[in-house]
């Protein structure tokens, strides 16, 4: 081949690297978002063959598809439709608009409300940061473990504390188990409950625990204080994201494991690398599953930041016993 023509050819293909790298979507990724209030929240974005989806957590409740998301210019728009719930505006369908712009790894995001008739409300600012993309699988026959941490004496409440001391606190240490009894009153005022954290807190771990849920209940055990361990009546129910043993809305069980409402419950779960393992009852139900990001009532939506065991205790009754950490140590 020509020299010339070697060395035209060559910068063409460089050339042609260069483009697809800057053709890449900056906005493609996951971001632990600040929201408004200053409470925790997600975004993912995903690309396949040119388009764009992307899926959003704001705050509490499960991660949800967006109804359309783009890049206008150098904005990334996302719009999300919703029925509104409360407020003078109940019933009505509103049209939420997020633009936001790239700085770095962080996002700086508006959100601004339209109701039918097309007036605006709502306006917020908002920030978010880039997720570092996920370690590899981590190989869990090669960790190494440290001492184990008996979380809960069966004696008093000493290691815990309510994640809002403003909650009433419905916990208490019964004949060696942990309960929560989170009672409402005919005909008196509602009542606000709090969940229960260890003061320390927790990087990659081994958790064991039993657990007891009545007869239709609901609570959970929040991992790292962000990733919630859905705990609850669903015996006999198909699979589901929300079902007993689940990352809440994230991660569905393989397998059906938990048992009738009233029994004592076993957990075995090992959380290494941003990846998961949930063993329930003796059945292995996730088996070293990726963590995309927090879920609704995480503490907070930094991933990499290490964090309480807690306890949800604003749902519905639940008890626990036998409650042990096992640091995973640095490999």
């Amino acid at each position: 081949m020509n020299k010339n023509l070697f060395i035209a050819n060559t910068l063409l293909a460089l050339a042609a690297v260069g483009l697809s790298a800057y053709a890449e979507n900056p906005y493609v990724g996951h971001w632990a978002l600040t929201l408004p209030n200053g409470g925790p929240g997600w975004l993912g974005v995903t690309q396949e063959k040119g388009d764009l989806d992307g899926a959003i957590l704001w705050g509490g409740g499960s991660v949800k598809p967006v109804n359309s998301i783009k890049v206008e210019g150098e904005r990334l728009v996302i719009t999300r439709i919703q029925v509104e719930r409360r407020g003078a505006d109940k019933g009505k369908k509103i049209t939420e608009t997020i633009t936001a712009t790239l700085s770095g790894n962080n996002l700086k995001l508006v959100t601004v409300k339209a109701r039918p008739d097309g007036s605006r409300f709502g306006r917020a600012e908002f920030t978010g940061k880039g997720i570092p993309p996920l370690p590899p699988k981590p190989n869990l026959s090669k960790a190494k473990y440290g001492k184990p941490i008996t979380l809960f004496n069966g004696k008093n409440l000493d290691g815990w504390k309510l994640t809002n001391p403003k909650n009433a606190n419905g916990w208490i240490a019964e004949g060696g188990v942990l309960v929560n009894r989170p009672t409402q009153l005919e005909s008196k005022p509602h009542v606000s409950y709090g969940n229960l954290r260890t003061i320390r807190g927790f990087k990659d771990f081994k958790l064991t625990f039993e657990v007891n849920v009545p007869e239709k209940s609901n609570s959970g055990v929040y991992l790292r204080g962000i990733y919630e361990l859905q705990v609850l009546d669903s015996y006999g129910k198909p699979l589901n994201p929300h079902n007993m043993g689940a990352i809440y809305s994230r991660i569905t069980p393989a397998v059906s494991a938990e048992k009738p409402a009233g029994q004592w419950q076993a957990f075995d779960v090992t959380l290494l690398d941003r990846h998961v393992t949930v063993v329930l009852n003796g059945k292995r139900i996730i088996d070293n599953k990726p963590l995309l990001g927090c879920t609704g009532g995480a503490l907070w939506s930094d991933p990499m930041r290490p964090g309480p065991l807690y306890l949800q205790g604003n749902h519905g009754a639940a008890s626990f016993r036998h409650i042990v950490l096992t640091p995973i140590l640095k490999k």
